[in-house]
């Protein structure tokens, strides 16, 4: 059964919002600089998807004012034990933890674009899916660079 797009549109705000909140409160939780000038930037990302959803919602915006773009799925998040957040956490912790919420976001719009026949909302949440494996694959580089660093061996 297809949801009202209006309600569509409102969950989607109501989540990117809470991502906003998510980010923000590992802000500041931790005490890495690098940490969080990170999940800072991933939180306004997540006011900038805000943002888009609102515009699309008053129509401002077509559906394919998003573009899908070619992404690399790790799949760690997929493999690794999502770790608890803390004052004490680690770099890798905090990015696993948002590789995580980023996975979650995205098979939340993919699920959800799954509900509609072809249509142009179908295709938005689509490309909704895609920002949110985009920045999976932002969390799990970070990640894997983190925890596993280039040795000057190779």
């Amino acid at each position: 059964m297809e949801k009202p797009f209006a309600d569509i549109i409102d969950m989607a705000i109501q989540r990117e919002e809470v991502a906003y909140d998510f980010y923000m409160d590992i802000h500041h939780k931790v005490q890495d600089a690098s940490v969080k000038d990170t999940v800072e930037f991933i939180a306004k990302e997540e006011i900038k998807h805000k943002e888009f959803l609102v515009g699309y919602r008053a129509g401002n915006y077509g559906s394919d004012s998003l573009r899908m773009a070619d992404v690399v799925d790790y799949k760690l998040a997929e493999y690794l034990e999502e770790p608890e957040i803390d004052s004490d956490s680690s770099r890798e912790d905090v990015y696993l933890i948002a590789s995580h919420r980023e996975a979650r976001s995205h098979l939340f719009y993919t699920e959800l674009a799954e509900m509609h026949a072809d249509s142009k909302l179908k295709t938005m949440l689509l490309k909704m899916a895609n920002e949110e494996l985009k920045h999976k694959e932002k969390m799990e580089y970070l990640y894997s660079n983190t925890a596993f660093p280039q040795t000057s061996g190779g």
